[in-house]
């Protein structure tokens, strides 16, 4: 009950954290089933829909829901700590976002034992996605439980937005914020004027499958190119929404073991806010071959070809960190490391794939699933590990073992590079995207065989990560404040992990890193900015947990509304809108109770803290 009704941000990045993993392994066992087709021509492990689906559901499952919630439970443990807060700015609506979020997913995974996944691909384009030639439910599932699931992300921007603006540590100005607290602040910003993009998108899809509408159906005056355009301005930002966060881990992980404060620390911030600009215009890039014409193309050619130029600043600032540094090669810091060189391969491919001419060759073959795999997973997924290595102490009060988490990178890199790297020629080569099986002799065969083995070695990689975190939480906790010893922050000056009000007294911020900046100074912890007193708590509340799984039930009413019973009880309640009703009034009277209740939270007093103070 307790983790049901949390408000505390660092339980919820814990929750997020375990719903992450376990989409990310959903994910993880489709993508080899994907490979295990493909490691040979005329394979038949599985029917060509069975492979539309698994292509659909890997891509969706890993974007929205893997990796995703790993960035907002890294963000949820540490932001709050970072910038010297109790708490996010709206602990109520931070447990409702991961809760709707859950149901969300959820809801998408059920389309697996309910008649039939989405099999239109990740980008559900217009027309594959309409009843003509999606005529199961998998649809359905898609556009319903993104909606859900989008909405929760969409509360988490919002709410870091609040947290990040309102409630910094005094002193703590802009330009002193840590690096990870600025990606995430910028991806926040992001989420605001990505995310309404596609839920538009959704509903508009909704519309046309659910309730007959005609915005997508050629056949009634709908146009498939409107689907594309709304998507991609989604779907372009969301590619920044995700590497920014890992951008700012590796801007938090290198310094640290190097023992050198960032290199342009404030190129580095103005990069970061011209990426997030730049990312938004770039999203035609995507429809080159759908005939908008030479001045599109062109222009957004140079768009795109300009974002190179802030990644680059960043890339640079990270190598003129480690120059002379005194470089330790942790677990943390080898996936840090290892990220670079393979997100700049991704970003030359990206410039190869801005050339509209060059496109017209390149596009929906494998050479853009290789460009794709290597930012994101060659980018983001890298930048999480060393996320997870890096915090895992400050989370849960354990180090997670050096020695496993260094083969864990080995395995990882060397398998990622096996699986994809050979995919930029098969795509040369003519090997089309979303085919689920090829004829032999084509030269196909052994690179394919060759990505096969590489994705095994990945998930070898990715199971000895789950190992040593289960073999850590063996150990008993009984970590310093700072197991680093060169922490620069201020999440490393308190307890890990850290009392359920964070800092007994709001820390005084002096400069940049400034729990090293104290170091430096001869001092042993922070200056405190206010005399100790009693500390304000929220309450745990069931509401959010109750809102969302109100809007779960209000989304599978949706999509069987116009479903043929054989059931006359089953027909009753679906087909009259009863079970969508329902829902909503879940949901709408939960939000009542939160409006007409008045929750002031309780106090841990003066007298407490000096216990604690003692017995610590």
């Amino acid at each position: 009950m307790d983790w049901l009704t949390t408000v505390d941000h660092k339980k919820i990045g814990i929750l997020y954290l375990l719903a992450g993993g376990l989409f990310f392994g959903i994910g993880g066992i489709e993508a080899l089933l994907i490979r295990l087709q493909l490691i040979k021509p005329m394979n038949d492990l599985v029917s060509a829909q069975t492979f539309n689906e698994l292509i659909t559901m890997h891509g969706t499952t890993m974007i929205f829901l893997g990796v995703m919630p790993v960035i907002f439970a890294l963000m949820n443990a540490v932001i709050p700590l970072q910038i010297g807060a109790r708490d996010v700015a709206f602990p109520f609506l931070n447990s409702l976002g991961f809760w709707t979020f859950l149901f969300g997913g959820i809801l998408l995974n059920l389309s697996w034992v309910m008649g039939g996944a989405p099999d239109a691909g990740w980008t559900s384009y217009t027309p594959l996605s309409t009843n003509t030639y999606s005529t199961t439910h998998g649809v359905d599932f898609y556009t319903i439980g993104l909606q859900i699931a989008g909405l929760g992300t969409l509360i988490g921007g919002i709410n870091f937005l609040a947290t990040i603006i309102t409630m910094r540590a005094p002193g703590m100005s802009f330009m002193r914020m840590p690096m990870f607290t600025w990606t995430a602040f910028i991806t926040s910003a992001m989420i605001l004027f990505a995310f309404p993009a596609i839920t538009v998108g959704l509903v508009l899809l909704t519309f046309d499958r659910i309730l007959g509408a005609n915005f997508f159906e050629v056949a009634n005056g709908g146009s498939p190119v409107l689907w594309q355009h709304i998507f991609w301005i989604f779907g372009h930002p969301e590619v920044y929404i995700l590497i920014l966060p890992a951008f700012g881990v590796i801007s938090e992980v290198i310094p640290t073991f190097a023992r050198k404060r960032l290199f342009g620390y404030s190129s580095m911030v103005f990069a970061t806010i011209l990426i997030a600009f730049l990312g938004f215009m770039v999203w035609a890039h995507h429809m080159f071959t759908t005939g908008l014409g030479p001045v599109a193309n062109a222009l957004f050619s140079i768009s795109t070809m300009l974002i190179a130029v802030p990644t680059g600043i960043k890339i640079f600032n990270w190598l003129f960190t480690m120059w002379g540094g005194q470089v330790r090669f942790t677990a943390a810091n080898l996936f840090a490391i290892g990220f670079i060189p393979t997100f700049v391969m991704g970003g030359v491919t990206g410039v190869m794939l801005a050339s509209a001419p060059a496109d017209y060759q390149f596009h929906d073959t494998y050479f853009v699933v290789a460009h794709f795999h290597y930012v994101i997973v060659g980018g983001l997924v890298f930048g999480l590990f060393a996320g997870l290595h890096y915090w895992w102490p400050k989370m849960f009060g354990r180090v997670l073992n050096e020695t496993i988490g260094k083969w864990e990178f080995w395995l990882f890199a060397i398998g990622f590079h096996l699986t994809f790297f050979v995919q930029h020629f098969l795509g040369l080569m003519g090997m089309q995207r979303r085919i689920f099986t090829y004829l032999p002799n084509q030269g196909f065969d052994t690179l394919n065989l060759v990505s096969t083995v590489g994705a095994f070695l990945m998930g070898v990689g990715v199971l000895l990560f789950l190992f040593n975190t289960i073999l850590t939480a063996t150990k008993p906790k009984g970590v310093a404040n700072d197991p680093w010893e060169d922490g620069r922050t201020l999440e490393w000056t308190i307890a890990s992990p850290p009392a359920e009000y964070n800092f007994k007294q709001i820390p005084l911020v002096r400069g940049i890193d400034a729990y090293w900046k104290e170091k430096m100074a001869g001092n042993k912890e922070m200056t405190p900015a206010e005399p100790l007193g009693p500390i304000h708590m929220p309450s745990p509340t069931i509401l959010p947990f109750v809102m969302s799984v109100g809007i779960f039930i209000a989304g599978l009413g949706m999509m069987f509304s116009k479903e043929h019973f054989s059931n006359s009880f089953m027909s009753l309640i679906f087909n009259n809108w009863i079970v969508v009703i329902i829902g909503l009034l879940i949901t709408f009277g939960s939000m009542l109770l939160r409006s007409l209740f008045d929750d002031h939270g309780w106090h841990i007093e003066v007298e407490e803290l000096e216990e604690e103070g003692v017995k610590a």
